[in-house]
């Protein structure tokens, strides 16, 4: 394996549990995950944006399910989709239940909040006999109002103890199967909730930095607080917070990982910020690129470098380089220079040498599997 795809971070051991047949924990790749907006009751709606989040990538799909009505709706969606679905539910223990009765693959329901005791063991209960796992999801902004009193303000110390109080209670019911989040928009702040609760569990950690703002502001805090946890080994799972389409979530994710070389999926660009040694427009040339490759989920790095300042160093590291040159562009292949490319011809060129490129990959690692079975 090329040494720049191997990640130094060392993970935190957590325990490994799994949602649907994606595993979460343990050796398991960071999981990926985005919530529909859609209004529930709307399958055809929710299921169209379920099915353009799973092209996307994502792993995991949040759908919030607050009435009786959106859990019925909830069961359709459950038999039009492949991909596992998480239930966001509060406050009602009938609505977890009937939601599990439907298939549902996660529960995200905080055991607090819903009320008796004997209704936390139903909700406990079913999901042991259906081997469902429950995700404890702690927001700084609906703590429990001692804990606001006691505190004065969201602070690390008053998520960790919300909590660990929602913990006591599932291990009270001997109920090991679940992973938590520890939420809040402020970075410093969920920061340090995590890295206080990562040494007390052993239970996967689903990060977010939650509310974190639109496109470009909440990409921008969602990878410089995931990112400071993800460099310490914290986290399992993670969803980007973004008030933007949920697919641009999924998007944000991955490059996240991939920057920390935690996953590799989908085309990694190396591209300049282009300058007057440019020899053909670079900016315009990665939009194009982008927007027309976004379909690809194949992990493949392409190098798009205007001058031949950085450009040879670049493209001799990837799988495939563009290096920008007068009179024509050098185009290299597998680190090797390989022929030349004029700027009018540029765009759709590139883009079938990259697509011809992740074609002979998809169908080296289809050889390697049919060889491994």
């Amino acid at each position: 394996m090329n040494k720049q795809h191997i990640s130094p971070i060392k993970r935190r051991v957590s325990r490994k549990i799994w949602v649907g047949d994606v595993p979460i924990g343990g050796d398991a790749p960071i999981a990926v995950q985005s919530m529909t907006n859609t209004e529930t009751c709307d399958v055809d709606a929710t299921v169209g944006q379920i099915e353009s989040l799973q092209n996307a990538g994502a792993d995991l799909v949040r759908v919030s399910v607050p009435s009786m009505d959106a859990a019925e709706a909830f069961g359709a969606i459950r038999k039009r989709v492949t991909i596992p679905l998480i239930a966001d539910i509060h406050f009602d223990y009938k609505i977890a239940l009937r939601v599990a009765e439907l298939g549902v693959d996660c529960l995200r329901i905080n055991p607090g909040n819903i009320g008796r005791e004997d209704r936390v063991r139903a909700v406990v209960e079913a999901a042991r006999d259906r081997n469902i796992p429950i995700r404890i999801g702690v927001n700084a902004g609906s703590l429990e109002k001692d804990l606001q009193k006691k505190y004065g303000e969201p602070t690390p110390e008053a998520l960790v103890e919300s909590a660990m109080r929602h913990i006591d209670i599932l291990d009270r019911l001997d109920f090991q199967n679940f992973k938590l989040s520890l939420k809040a928009s402020d970075v410093f702040m969920t920061v340090a909730a995590y890295r206080q609760i990562a040494s007390q569990i052993e239970q996967p950690l689903h990060l977010g930095i939650t509310e974190a703002g639109g496109l470009r502001s909440g990409t921008v805090k969602s990878s410089v607080g995931l990112g400071m946890l993800l460099m310490d080994g914290i986290g399992d799972t993670l969803r980007v917070s973004l008030a933007a389409d949920p697919v641009e979530e999924i998007k944000v994710g991955f490059d996240i990982l991939k920057s920390l070389r935690l996953r590799n999926k989908g085309i990694n660009f190396i591209a300049c910020p282009s300058c007057s040694r440019q020899n053909f427009d670079v900016i315009g040339t990665m939009n194009a690129l982008e927007s027309r490759l976004e379909d690809v989920l194949t992990p493949l790095d392409v190098a798009v470098i205007g001058c031949v300042v950085n450009g040879p160093g670049e493209a001799k590291e990837a799988d495939l380089g563009l290096t920008g040159g007068s009179p024509s562009n050098l185009i290299y292949v597998d680190g090797k220079p390989d022929h030349k490319v004029q700027n009018d011809t540029l765009v759709d060129h590139y883009e079938q040498l990259i697509r011809r490129k992740i074609a002979e990959k998809e169908a080296e690692e289809a050889l390697v599997i049919a060889r491994s079975q």
